[in-house]
């Protein structure tokens, strides 16, 4: 059976995640629904990370096997035709080799956190930030954020519900930065890896902004890292916020 990989974007707005569930809608059965209007039957598809309720994607990307030898851009096509008009689009796909697996291959995942700081209600930008009233101070975040580079025992900053096997991860990145955009000011939080634990973007997230709000000091985010206690956490981040960007493999099976 070939296989395809499938880059896809989406607003997980109207989602209960990526993951198919028997009562919710999800990302993953959107696209075996459409892949079942293309070859019928029931389909399977796995993706790079597993998305959580509102979490968005620019560049995920999953991969399925069909009967049919199809043209990647034909597939493409026929897919989003029968996703609409669901917030779901293929913008890629590729054949691949039949042992390429899209989590099990992928070496690097990389994600965006927006903070949007206005008072202002947001109106076009509504769901697709984390909205905040107050200013956000990003050099102590920066200087907060260093104490979580690096390979750690990730304990505090992952959900009790994460299914890994082990809370050791390496985290290869996390830049702060501001951001002045058309509607007001965000602050974006880049984050990269090879891969995250349940919770573990939006638990970096919240914790920091403590820090850029005063409440808490860099310190205190050291601190709670070498407590490896969830109790010692900052808040969580919302999920609106969220993209998975994109997804590393050691050949970009999008590459032209």
């Amino acid at each position: 059976m070939p296989r395809y990989a499938l880059k896809v974007e989406y607003n997980g707005a109207p989602f209960a995640g990526w993951q198919r569930q028997a009562d919710q809608p999800s990302v993953q059965g959107a696209i075996e629904a459409a892949l079942a209007k293309l070859e019928p039957g029931a389909h399977t598809i796995a993706a790079a990370g597993r998305t959580d309720a509102g979490v968005h994607a620019r560049g995920q990307v999953c991969h399925c096997d069909l009967e049919k030898d199809w043209d990647p851009f034909r597939l493409s096509e026929a897919l989003n035709h029968h996703l609409k008009p669901l917030p779901v689009a293929i913008v890629d796909a590729a054949r691949v080799a039949d042992d390429w697996h899209a989590r099990f291959s992928a070496t690097e995942r990389r994600y965006l956190f927006r903070v949007a700081t206005r008072r202002a209600p947001l109106t076009l930008e509504a769901g697709q930030v984390w909205q905040i009233k107050h200013q956000l101070a990003v050099e102590p975040m920066q200087n907060a954020a260093k104490y979580l580079i690096g390979l750690h025992n990730f304990t505090t900053f992952r959900s009790t519900m994460c299914q890994a096997a082990s809370p050791v991860k390496t985290l290869d990145q996390l830049d702060i930065s501001h951001v002045q955009t058309d509607w007001g000011a965000e602050v974006h939080f880049h984050l990269r890896a090879r891969s995250f634990l349940h919770n573990q973007v939006r638990s970096f997230v919240g914790t920091l902004e403590r820090v850029g709000v005063g409440a808490w000091t860099p310190d205190d985010v050291r601190a709670a890292l070498q407590a490896k206690d969830r109790a010692a956490c900052g808040p969580v981040a919302p999920p609106q916020g969220l993209y998975l960007m994109s997804v590393a493999y050691p050949d970009d099976p999008f590459a032209v």
